[in-house]
């Protein structure tokens, strides 16, 4: 028997080991020894071998059918798992492959933790047919029925086509390799036999399209080894799933620690720039912050960060970047986190700078409203304690989807440099008062009083304030320990369950 196994556990022949680590990539089992804590890790049907015949498939059984699956643990905690073994059919998957995989979800499902799948696999394996694209139908019928209740995390460490790519698709939170892993519905081959044009892999589907481009990948990394430590770090601030709280860990940074560095950080004057992130590593335990989809839709920041050691969702507009602008990116990125949040029991804080949304053609047919729409709805939905803290300028309707007190905030605050208004009031002084300041003997002067008018009428710092808008008008230097106490009283928030099979959201 254990000759069996360790057949099993050495794979095919070692050349086959030998292409793999040309291309840069570790094995299926050298992963698994990066990912979980040493020695921890439990295989389940190791032996497991295809029963499928024609084109000469009776003469390959390979045990474990090309795939790895079982499980062990991140940082003490458990976690099942699978990883593909590119060295097997080129981890294609048949129906026995598909069924390890399975009885993976099934048991996530039933210990209540965390699942994390290593891909490098090639889509169905075409010589078993049918019954290979009906393993992947199990496979996303339990992708969407564990959907907000474990966390499932995709790692893309290969080429992964068609139903490879679509599971991920399904999951949380989607990791990618430079070079060596692609995610498309058909590849370079298909699309050239189709419509005649030449791309290849990268190109099609790489790790940069997918994390600039498509927004399908949240976190791109340059090797395998600082992917899959990211990966353990990200289920360290994650809840095993949807019934706990986050796990929270012993800060080292003081709760009351002051920052004074926020009153020469951020203009005082809303139109010049200034890089969000810098605030946000001001504010949160140790300037900790792990960011998702960094490299798309980077007007807004979204991200896990501790406060006081219990792990807090952030929503930022970037005014370093479309100067903070709400878009159809944006949007997008924005109601996926906070869906993501919501889910899993993490609280958020919206730190809020944002001039309206982006205006223009290309915005409004590509679907502005409809996707403007999914992160406003995402914010209304969530249940989880939601803080607000107006930095700069809220105008228009993006600060009303900004998670203000009108969507269901449990508090705002805002700094003294606030401006809240449907408008900046240069135009809304050319709005109200277009004909006055056309008629003028000096268009230029009855302006520059008209806006003065407007500011100090409507856009001074206590206007929202004083309509109960605003909970306080903080001191920047004090936002730190704000959130903190503010977040303390919300932890045990408890939101009633609405009695409906489900909502039914902007698509």
């Amino acid at each position: 028997m254990e000759l069996v196994r360790e057949s099993a556990h050495r794979g095919p022949d070692p050349e086959a080991t030998a292409k793999q680590h040309a291309k840069g990539k570790l094995t299926a089992r050298e992963r698994l020894d990066v990912l979980l804590d040493s020695g921890s890790f439990v295989e389940i049907e190791a032996f497991r071998r295809h029963r499928a015949t024609g084109f000469g498939l009776e003469r390959r059984r390979p045990h474990t059918d090309g795939v790895v699956a079982g499980w062990g643990r991140v940082l003490g905690r458990d976690v099942m798992v699978y990883a593909h073994d590119f060295r097997i059919f080129g981890g294609a998957l048949g129906e026995a492959h598909a069924e390890k995989i399975h009885k993976v979800m099934d048991l996530a499902e039933a210990a209540g933790v965390p699942l994390v799948s290593l891909n490098d696999g090639a889509g169905a394996r075409i010589q078993e047919g049918v019954t290979a694209l009906a393993g992947y139908g199990g496979i996303f019928q339990r992708n969407v029925r564990l959907s907000g209740v474990i966390p499932q995390i995709s790692v893309m460490l290969g080429p992964c086509a068609g139903g490879a790519a679509y599971s991920p698709a399904l999951t949380d939170f989607v990791f990618m390799v430079q070079g060596t892993a692609q995610m498309f519905i058909t590849g370079p081959d298909v699309v050239k036999a189709v419509t005649g044009e030449e791309i290849s892999q990268d190109d099609l589907g790489g790790a940069r399209v997918h994390g600039t481009l498509s927004g399908v990948a949240g976190f791109v990394y340059d090797d395998e080894v600082s992917c899959l430590e990211d990966v353990r770090h990200l289920l360290s601030l994650l809840p095993a799933n949807n019934q706990e709280l986050p796990p929270s860990a012993v800060p080292a940074d003081s709760p009351d620690r002051v920052n004074d560095v926020l009153l020469d950080l951020v203009p005082a004057d809303a139109t010049q720039s200034y890089d969000m992130s810098e605030v946000i590593a001001e504010i949160v335990d140790d300037g900790e912050f792990f960011e998702f989809h960094a490299g798309w839709a980077g007007n807004l920041i979204c991200g896990l960060a501790r406060f006081d050691g219990h792990v807090t969702g952030i929503v930022a507009n970037q005014p370093s970047h479309l100067a903070g602008v709400l878009d159809i990116g944006a949007s997008e990125k924005g109601a996926r986190f906070i869906q993501m949040c919501d889910s899993f029991n993490i609280p958020l804080v919206s730190l809020v700078d944002v001039p309206g949304f982006l205006p223009g053609a290309g915005q409004e047919h590509g679907g502005i409203i409809r996707h403007g729409a999914k992160l406003l709805y995402a914010y209304c939905a969530a249940s989880v304690p939601r803080i607000q803290v107006i930095v700069r300028k809220a105008y228009g309707g993006a600060y009303i989807v900004m998670d203000s007190r009108s969507i269901g905030a449990d508090l705002s605050f805002a700094w003294p440099t606030n401006e809240i208004a449907v408008m900046g009031a240069e135009g809304a002084a050319n709005v109200i008062f277009r004909r006055e300041i056309a008629a003028a003997a000096d268009p230029a002067e009855q302006r520059a009083k008209r806006v003065e008018e407007y500011r100090s009428t409507l856009m001074h710092p206590f206007y929202a304030a004083e309509r109960g808008l605003v909970d306080d008008i903080i001191d920047p230097r004090t936002t730190r320990a704000t959130l903190i106490r503010a977040l303390g009283l919300l932890r045990a928030k408890h939101a009633p369950v609405s009695q409906r099979k489900h909502g039914n959201p902007p698509m």
